[in-house]
């Protein structure tokens, strides 16, 4: 009986777990793109030649910005309700990167909001500073906390960890450059898609070049990274370049295709591979710190909570997923149906970086 409870908790466990790490890969894919979108808005020029790529990126993420921050909630809650250890870790550790994401996260909303509903043109420009900083900075942070953790900075316990080193360092420096230019590869090669639903060939053109600068760039951080872990992170460096490879070369191959996509003007496709590139980043850091949690600290079954637990959760997410997933389609279909046609500038054309 014993044995049967024991595999039946790392059943569930590794059920949470990959639930978990799907979220994170839509907020990657959703919210990545949202944060993207706010990058390319920083870097869209002056007021005058940025006013109808703004345009572009305010009708791209208006409807959906809110809902797609709807993962990155799911994920805190089910990491504290299913492995506390490990929310403990990371909390008591990373708790300065943590507070910078969680402001950015309301600074950009409520700056992009604001953008949008007031007309003093100086308050405008103060307020799409301030969502295409957070656009910048809350990536970043993301990726550091990733890093830290990656690199085995963050152990078990309260606040164990050093609260600075353990998210400046090497290996959270390449994290957050690269989860910053990931987020702008997968908004351009979405941009590139709805600006041609528009039917505007000079914002396709312009967000084509730019997916093709981004992913050229994202390939440029990988190699970096890969030699920044074998130098700060060797047992993951070990790891990725040996059972997550298959993985690891499934990130390479999407991202050369996306090049390839971008360049032969096939841009549904070009969002496909795009997504899946990322998402093998993901799923490949996943594979290579699989079983552990915190690397060489806590594993899966270390860190799980109690097994009733572990079934009213899965139960409560089934039946929330089979509500959630529906309801996200019919508001991605329903907003995919109202092409942006921007032909005259808006109230955004005030706005400046």
């Amino acid at each position: 009986m014993s044995a049967n409870m024991r595999w039946s908790d790392m059943r569930y466990d590794i059920v949470l777990l990959a639930t978990m790490w799907a979220a994170v890969t839509a907020y990657a894919l959703l919210g990545g793109a949202d944060f993207g979108a706010g990058i390319w808005d920083l870097l869209a020029g002056s007021r005058r030649t940025g006013a109808r790529r703004r345009a572009l990126i305010e009708h791209a993420i208006g409807p959906v910005w809110e809902a797609n921050h709807v993962w990155l909630i799911f994920v805190l809650v089910l990491m504290w309700t299913d492995f506390p250890p490990l929310y403990a870790a990371i909390a008591s550790t990373l708790y300065l990167p943590l507070t910078l994401v969680a402001l950015g996260v309301i600074a950009r909303g409520a700056a992009f909001a604001f953008r949008k509903a007031i007309e003093v043109p100086w308050a405008q420009q103060c307020f799409g500073a301030a969502f295409a900083f957070s656009s910048f900075v809350t990536p970043f942070m993301l990726g550091a906390i990733a890093g830290g953790v990656a690199s085995g900075r963050v152990p078990p316990g309260l606040a164990r960890g050093n609260a600075i080193t353990s998210w400046l360092n090497p290996t959270s420096a390449v994290t957050g450059g690269f989860a910053v230019v990931a987020c702008a590869f997968v908004a351009s090669s979405y941009l590139v898609v709805d600006a041609r639903r528009g039917g505007d060939e000079v914002l396709v053109a312009y967000f084509r070049r730019r997916a093709m600068a981004s992913a050229v760039l994202a390939g440029v951080l990988s190699i970096v990274g890969l030699a920044v872990l074998h130098s700060d992170a060797l047992t993951l460096y070990a790891r990725l370049t040996g059972r997550a490879l298959p993985l690891v070369a499934l990130a390479a191959i999407a991202g050369l295709a996306s090049l390839f996509l971008a360049w032969r003007r096939h841009y549904a496709l070009l969002r496909i591979a795009a997504a899946g590139a990322v998402a093998a980043v993901l799923w490949a850091w996943g594979a290579a710190q699989f079983p552990d949690l915190l690397p060489g600290a806590l594993t899966i079954r270390d860190a799980a909570a109690p097994h009733a637990t572990l079934v009213a959760t899965a139960v409560c997410t089934a039946v929330g997923m089979v509500l959630l997933i529906p309801s996200l389609v019919l508001l991605f279909r329903l907003f995919s149906r109202n092409p942006a046609v921007v032909t005259e500038p808006t109230t955004v054309e005030r706005v400046s970086t």
